[in-house]
């Protein structure tokens, strides 16, 4: 019967997982201070297949360039380098 009360405790904490690492800014490592909305290669990595812009906490971009990747975006959009809805 000891055994039982073993094996329920162990899959408890098996269920916790391990802390994930911390993403960096690629902005912030490369040095960029602003982006550019022309640089279609760089802001397409940013969206979604759909077309809607991914956050901060799957992309790992900081704070200041997030914004910034947010209006070059849309900027894009607006000049019809980047469409506003996918496929």
């Amino acid at each position: 019967m000891s055994e039982v009360a073993v094996k329920s405790e162990e899959k408890v904490v098996k269920k916790f997982r391990k802390p994930a690492k911390k993403k960096v800014c690629a902005f912030c490592v490369a040095g960029e201070k602003t982006i550019d909305y022309k640089d279609v290669a760089k802001i397409r990595k940013y969206i979604t297949e759909k077309g809607k812009i991914l956050p901060r906490r799957q992309t790992g971009v900081c704070s200041y360039h997030q914004r910034e990747l947010a209006n070059a975006i849309k900027r894009a959009r607006n000049m019809a380098l980047l469409p506003y809805v996918g496929d």
